[in-house]
This record gives C-alpha cells, sequence and structure tokens, in this order.
C-alpha cells in the first residue's frame, strides 16, 4: 500500500524565493504585504528604497536580503492556502508560537541564523492549520 505525501507549498516557495532574482523577490513580496510592510522588514523608514529594490535601481545589504527573500517564501507559502490580507495579518499580528512577538519583528530585528527557523516553523503550523 503506497501513501501519497501531501504537496509541500514550503519547499516550492523556498526554491522560488531562492531562484528568483532580488529584484523579482522584492516585486512579488510587495504585491502581497505592500510597500510599508516590506519596508519595515527591511529595515528603512521610506518605501521609495522598496521600489527602488524592486526596479533594480538599488540594492540593500547581503543580510537585508536574506532577510526579505525568507518574507517572500514565508508570504508565498501563506498565500498559496489564504489571500494577500491574511498574510499581511500574519506577519503584523503578535504569534503565541513566537512568545506573542509579530513575525514582521522578529525578521527585521532579530538574527536571522537564529529566528528564522523559529518564525519559518510557525509560517508551516499556521498554513497547516495549527
Amino acid at each position: 500500500m503506497s501513501v501519497a505525501s501531501a504537496p509541500r507549498p514550503d519547499l516550492s516557495s523556498h526554491a522560488h524565493a531562492m531562484r528568483a532574482g532580488f529584484a523579482a523577490v522584492v516585486k512579488e513580496l510587495r504585491e502581497i504585504l505592500g510597500a510599508r510592510l516590506v519596508a519595515y522588514i527591511g529595515g528603512v523608514n521610506e518605501t521609495r528604497a522598496v521600489h527602488q529594490w524592486a526596479d533594480a535601481d538599488r540594492q540593500p545589504g547581503l543580510e537585508t536580503q536574506r532577510h526579505l527573500r525568507l518574507a517572500f517564501q514565508i508570504a508565498s507559502m501563506i498565500v498559496e492556502v489564504d489571500d494577500r490580507a491574511t498574510a499581511q495579518a500574519w506577519f503584523q499580528g503578535l504569534n503565541p508560537q513566537l512568545d506573542d512577538h509579530s513575525p514582521a519583528r522578529l525578521l527585521r530585528e532579530g538574527n536571522l541564523d537564529e529566528v528564522g527557523p523559529t518564525v519559518a516553523a510557525a509560517a508551516r503550523a499556521f498554513v497547516a492549520g495549527g
């Protein structure tokens, strides 16, 4: 008897986030989360920088790029099963799996090697209905 495994939206979202050019990542992330939330996660105070990143007129440092790629991976995973408004709410809301911190704040302020796996796990649990 063969057991078919459920599709893993996190795997396809991860592959897309890693393979896409950075400008494309920002452009799609901006469409899902909005420029203000992308600017917040990216650690900038103005949305102009987000638009410049999306147009490939400017690039942030590599660490900011890592944070935004992970944010895009997670946002893409959420919109595969829900809508943009839900993804925006998830990023901004206080999450009990994250000690009542918002995922956006952790991605903005945290060391990605430390907070990234925790935020990604919380997103997978959310997508799975947990």
